[in-house]
């Protein structure tokens, strides 16, 4: 009987997966230091404002990826909030081809990280916004990474004769638990992992005994344990996390048929975030993949390097594509956020870049340097546009005098929190008013989660949220407390046109509600946004949560 088993080793890294850590990380870090933060980003800091053992839309884990940044610097800037992300992702990468080089070989390595680097959705969703994508693709390499080192041989050349596989079960199944705790501690997709560890075991009649082995038994236990801050913060909410996934998130709609058309549209879309040169190879080699994968299902290796090649495949499969054509299918239902699916898109790079290290140099080189400088052309000019207005119309930097008018521009949604701060802090009005105030309030989540950003470190007056989609602003704080206590509403302009409508939806929760001040938000010299500050005069009721 051969054995396969090893000692794990930490291979020697190449210096072109250097090139692509070191440059990707430099240029992830210049566009995370110009680009405004967005929506989920600001709400992701509010997260590392009130730390706790969970949170209402998502786990712990992008509270400490999102905090630590500005833990370390006590600065509150786009960059410092992103500094977790950008760490992480370095990380990740480098798992990656420790993966792909342990599953295949030293080429398809190389080309993983290269494709990872160079992925759009990639390097934004897990290397540069602060999302829990960050802690998520980590962990979930990781445990990818074990599960190589557990379920697949390292010394292929060894099983050129042999009959069969041996496999038996090891203490390293009980890092799953751990692993894919962290993973579940970081969002919510680490069950679907979980899952398609399983689905690969049951369906390999080597593998299956792992499943009943005394290391499985123990690896559920770290696992529960590990997940304590979950049970423990949803056990006091009425577990409100998993009715929120499971259920309110999709109520209120129109209830809709199923669209084929919509999921094609979906389809598209992630391959537009991908990228059309990487996003159509990337399914077509999966499709191949698992075409091969049915082959050997239908007629059963004979050789043991057969079984090899169908055990890689195998797992790739059952921890990419249950998520990614999932996700990819639900958006026929429903709208679904492109970065759902990109788990298993990650999964499925592994297979594009064991088949690319089969092409002709000369291809890859043209292929992987073409999309390179696309992207990096599209990349620095939306950049350019986020920060200081490269496409707009007016606009003091704009291209060609521009192309799109300012009141037409989706992206001045996206606040400077910088700028925002500055201009409070020279209202000398503004400053008084704040320090004479108990609270401040907006109504929209994640619009007080920019004004909270702002106001760092000029006050520490708490900001809530009084909204029927309030997310975690209705556990943060007890309105009630405030109750006779006088605060400052702040809200925008391009969501009141009329005035008089924004005081009266709060006029019977205040004594009092009447305009202090506007201030301006400008981007390249014109005028994106307004924002309005009301003063509020003594609370005469609490505000009504839809929940907990």
């Amino acid at each position: 009987m051969i054995s396969y088993r090893k000692k794990i080793t930490w291979p020697t890294i190449p210096n072109a997966v250097w090139w692509f850590l070191w440059g990707g990380l430099a240029f992830r870090t210049g566009a995370a230091w110009r680009l405004p933060t967005g929506f989920d980003e600001v709400y992701y800091y509010i997260y590392s404002r009130h730390l706790n053992w969970s949170y209402f839309d998502h786990p712990p884990v992008v509270a400490i990826t999102t905090g630590v940044g500005w833990w370390l610097t006590d600065i509150v800037v786009p960059l410092t909030i992103r500094l977790g992300a950008l760490g992480l992702y370095t990380l990740s990468l480098l798992l990656l081809y420790v993966l792909a080089e342990r599953l295949f070989d030293r080429k398809t390595g190389v080309l993983a990280v290269a494709l990872a680097s160079v992925t759009p959705l990639f390097w934004t969703t897990f290397g540069l916004l602060t999302a829990p994508d960050n802690g998520l693709i980590l962990f979930w390499t990781l445990t990818l990474l074990i599960a190589v080192y557990e379920f697949i041989p390292a010394d292929v050349s060894q099983l050129a004769s042999a009959p069969a596989i041996p496999y038996h079960p090891s203490s390293r199944i009980v890092l799953f638990g751990l692993t894919l705790g962290l993973a579940c501690l970081s969002k919510y997709h680490g069950f679907m992992l979980g899952l398609g560890l399983v689905g690969f075991c049951l369906t390999s009649n080597r593998t299956r005994k792992a499943l009943w082995s005394p290391w499985a038994a123990l690896a559920l236990i770290v696992f529960g344990l590990t997940l304590t801050p979950l049970w423990f913060w949803n056990s006091q909410h009425e577990w409100i996390s998993f009715r929120f996934h499971l259920g309110m998130r999709f109520e209120g709609g129109e209830p809709s048929s199923y669209r084929v058309l919509d999921a094609l549209g979906t389809w598209l879309l992630g391959i537009g975030y991908l990228f059309p040169s990487i996003g159509f190879p990337l399914w077509l080699h999966t499709g191949r993949s698992l075409w091969q994968l049915i082959k050997y299902w239908i007629t059963p290796p004979t050789a043991a390097i057969e079984a090899v090649n169908r055990d890689r495949i195998a797992l790739i499969l059952w921890v990419s594509l249950p998520i990614a054509l999932g996700f990819t299918l639900l958006g026929g239902k429903q709208a679904i956020y492109p970065a759902w699916p990109a788990p298993g898109f990650w999964g499925m790079t592994l297979l594009l870049a064991h088949s690319a290290s089969h092409w002709r140099p000369r291809t890859v080189k043209r292929w992987l340097t073409g999309t390179a400088l696309v992207l990096g052309t599209l990349a620095i000019v939306a950049l350019l546009h986020l920060s200081l207005g490269l496409l707009q119309k007016p606009g003091n930097y704009s291209l060609f005098g521009g192309f799109v008018p300012v009141e037409q521009d989706g992206s001045t949604s996206l606040l400077d929190t910088v700028q925002l701060r500055s201009r409070i802090a020279s209202s000398p009005e503004l400053m008084q008013a704040i320090q004479a105030t108990g609270f401040i309030f907006t109504d929209e989540f994640y619009l007080s989660a920019y004004v909270d950003m702002a106001l760092q470190p000029l006050t520490q007056r708490p900001v809530t949220c009084f909204s029927q989609d309030p997310r975690g602003f209705a556990f943060w704080n007890t309105p009630e407390t405030w109750v006779g206590q006088d605060a400052l509403y702040i809200t925008l302009a391009s969501l009141h046109r009329d005035r008089i409508a924004l005081v009266n939806e709060f006029q019977p929760f205040f004594q009092r509600l009447e305009p202090l001040q506007e201030i301006q938000l400008t981007r390249g010299g014109a005028v994106t946004e307004t924002v309005l500050v009301y003063r509020a005069d003594a609370m005469q009721k609490p505000y009504d949560y839809p929940y907990p």
